[in-house]
């Protein structure tokens, strides 16, 4: 009850166009007693009302008798039957001829594609529509699928949410110390750290906290732009961060053109990797994710320079490495980037708990917006906040 979600789900049924009747209605009696309700939906038609469906699935809602999955034929390559089943990401199941089968990588705003593996076997996974081809068998409608809400035992929930209504009046340290103890509880649980990051991260001089996070194994995977790549390596080559001096705290002259032959200097080796390898970037965020083996991607943007090697200038083919690398992440942190924060937020199962750091407020709430309800948000300066982090996970980070 104190979620507020029976309220939204009822003004999801007038915004759509429905029609309700509260059939039953249990309250838990507890504060942490579940709370039920039976509710009878009615719409205009059958396309209205599958819609309607759909969207309450959003909120963890199921029909009590989901009967069977009723699937479609895609016509054209990158195209989805009308009336589709768009995705939230829940775990989901799927009833195909009486039988249940688990949804491969619960994502948000795809087509559910009906298959089989190699032996045969029926398999239910997430299609982007970008990824559909002609002759898949896809979901349509909202019969025969049922979705479950994480438990606030195994989610963000029981330390707050991304929409909280007012995330900057919170005990700093209190929250850093949640979050270092949540990604401690990931890697106790096999469980792999991913990493959003923007170029405030280095333009705020964090840098060192999250190399000092890198080694100590609290990142297996980083998100990130042609940006923070850039700059990272310009402050390795120049110690300026976008022309300004990074232990000065002010610009240097001709600073302007430091990231471009930052990328230039990448450029020639071949690869970030390489010019590792070549003792051209001997520091920084990207040289401490070579040479500890960590995984990255980077995907890259229109209004980029370069861009350097190892950017996805084909955003597609940048979901896609994004999507490989989902599996086994147990809590993710996003720092500093709106843009990479959504696309990363749209692309994670429910089960994985979120950490959003922002000094604008509506970066924080974006997320809860896009439908990514199991996070925090933190209003806070990300330079301050990874500090923070630092000295909780990392031994002796002072001296460093």
């Amino acid at each position: 009850m104190d979620s507020g979600i029976l309220s939204r789900i009822l003004d999801d049924i007038r915004d759509y166009g429905g029609d309700y009747v509260i059939d039953t209605f249990d309250v838990g009696h507890e504060a942490h007693d579940p709370s039920s309700a039976r509710i009878t939906v009615e719409s205009d038609d059958d396309a209205s009302l599958q819609r309607l469906l759909m969207r309450l699935q959003t909120r963890g809602v199921n029909q009590l008798v989901p009967g069977e999955a009723v699937t479609g034929t895609a016509e054209l390559d990158g195209v989805l039957p009308d009336g589709f089943y768009s995705t939230t990401n829940l775990q989901t199941r799927v009833c195909i001829e009486g039988t249940w089968y688990d949804v491969e990588n619960p994502e948000m705003d795809c087509g559910l594609v009906v298959g089989s593996t190699s032996d045969g076997a029926t398999r239910v996974r997430t299609v982007p529509m970008s990824d559909v081809t002609a002759g898949m068998r896809i979901v349509v409608g909202a019969s025969g699928i049922q979705v479950s809400v994480p438990s606030p035992r195994g989610s963000a929930d029981s330390f707050g949410r991304a929409d909280d209504s007012a995330p900057w009046e919170k005990p700093q340290a209190v929250v850093v110390r949640q979050v270092a103890d949540g990604m401690r509880q990931a890697k106790a649980d096999g469980k792999r750290l991913l990493w959003v990051a923007g170029p405030g991260v280095v333009h705020t001089g964090a840098a060192p906290a999250l190399v000092s996070l890198i080694a100590c194994g609290f990142v297996d995977i980083l998100f990130a732009g042609n940006a923070l790549a850039t700059h990272d390596i310009e402050a390795s080559l120049y110690g300026a961060s976008l022309g300004v001096d990074l232990s000065m705290a002010h610009g240097v002259e001709h600073g302007h053109e430091h990231h471009v032959r930052a990328l230039n200097t990448v450029r020639k080796s071949g690869s970030i990797a390489a010019a590792v390898a070549d003792g051209v970037v001997t520091s920084g965020i990207m040289h401490a994710l070579v040479t500890h083996e960590k995984r990255f991607v980077l995907v890259g943007s229109v209004r980029d320079d370069g861009p350097l090697p190892d950017v996805y200038t084909d955003v597609l083919e940048g979901q896609r490495a994004m999507r490989a690398e989902i599996r086994d992440v147990g809590y993710c942190l996003m720092m500093a980037t709106q843009l990479n924060s959504v696309a990363t937020a749209n692309i994670l199962p429910a089960t994985v708990p979120l950490v959003c750091v922002d000094i604008n407020p509506t970066t924080v709430t974006k997320i809860a917006d896009r439908g990514s309800n199991q996070g925090r948000g933190i209003v806070t300066d990300v330079g301050l906040f990874l500090e923070q982090l630092a000295l909780e996970l990392v031994p002796d980070y002072r001296r460093t």
